[in-house]
């Protein structure tokens, strides 16, 4: 029989039980549960199936609630993975039921399961409808020395990083969050996004440790770009980063992949995750430049009868206007507005 039970204080065996299964990610792990509710104020529901004492399923779940963005249950929210991760369809079904419960106690208009990989068949039922092909993902093995690295970059590419190499542009790896977040706060700005606090960073970097790093890029004595990067197994996932104008100027932004890509391989990683990207974006035409291929997501939704699942992305033609008038704003009033903003679009 199988028993629902909250995340206690198993953290332990929540995190082994991830690591095991062959589908378990980064945003997987007990520790977002955490950052979630620190960083955000959200309400986290992370509960395990188990069956005769031994965990055989996890549900990172979480409640995303704001009077601008609506109201829906994500799994995992900030993340571009999740759902339920099981070994059986029995536990996976038992996991998907009480969050479909949960959904309807709380009133939410939606519940989404962010999959890498598509469920089997028989691990949920047909309630759960494939979300539209809106997002996708970029992954690749990554080789292991730097001669081969740079062959793998697609010609125009690898001609920005070897002027950023010839310009002298310099990098290091560290935890310099707050060096991050000042060129990312200015690069989303430029997008028309509002920025994360930057105490949502300084949370990252303590939960997870040795697994975070960051990379910074100079020109001269000056950053232009830098990037939060996670370590999972042997991959690599470069998470928040961005440029200023001046690293677009220098090659900084394809230049700081490179580096991560180094930098990573000396650590033993042999896959490289792009991260998701919506479909007509810059970011997404710049990972394929980068010779990625766009591969879909297998997201999972269940809608409140007469409700819809809220379209909080740059495509959506509703945010044009304030994506146009962000653009615009001063970076101190973007940065103070844009945290009490970006907290309901996980």
């Amino acid at each position: 029989m199988i028993k629902i039970n909250p995340l206690g204080i198993q953290t332990a065996a929540w995190d082994s039980f991830v690591h095991a299964h062959p589908d378990g990610t980064f945003f997987h792990l007990s520790a977002w549960r955490e950052v979630i509710a620190s960083a955000f104020g959200h309400h986290p529901f992370y509960v395990a199936a188990e069956q005769d004492g031994a965990i055989v399923g996890v549900l990172p779940l979480a409640q995303v609630k704001t009077r601008l963005f609506g109201h829906t249950l994500i799994s995992n929210p900030f993340c571009v993975y999740g759902g339920p991760l099981a070994v059986t369809a029995e536990a996976s079904r038992a996991l998907a039921d009480h969050a479909a419960g949960l959904r309807e106690s709380l009133g939410a208009a939606a519940c989404e399961f962010r999959f890498l990989s598509p469920p089997p068949e028989d691990y949920l039922d047909s309630a759960w409808a494939p979300r539209d092909a809106l997002y996708v993902t970029f992954r690749r093995a990554l080789a292991a020395d730097d001669a081969a690295i740079l062959k793998s970059i697609p010609r125009k590419q690898r001609a920005v990083v070897r002027k950023g190499i010839e310009r002298g542009l310099t990098a290091t790896a560290n935890k310099d969050v707050d060096g991050l977040h000042a060129i990312y706060a200015e690069s989303v700005r430029n997008l028309g996004t509002p920025v994360f606090a930057r105490r949502y960073f300084r949370v990252l970097a303590e939960a997870f440790g040795e697994a975070m790093d960051v990379v910074t890029v100079c020109d001269g004595a000056t950053p232009v770009a830098a990037v939060m990067n996670f370590y999972w197994r042997d991959e690599v996932i470069p998470y928040y980063g961005g440029g200023t104008d001046r690293a677009r100027a220098c090659g900084g932004n394809d230049f700081m992949y490179w580096e991560v890509m180094r930098h990573a391989a000396a650590r033993g990683c042999r896959s490289f995750d792009f991260g998701r990207s919506k479909q007509g974006t810059g970011a997404f035409a710049f990972k394929k430049n980068w010779g990625f291929v766009p591969e879909p997501l297998h997201y999972r939704v269940l809608v409140a009868p007469g409700q819809a699942l809220p379209e909080v992305n740059p495509t959506n033609p509703k945010y044009r206007l304030m994506i146009a008038a962000w653009k615009r704003l001063p970076l101190p009033v973007a940065n103070l507005i844009g945290p009490m903003l970006v907290r309901g679009v996980g």
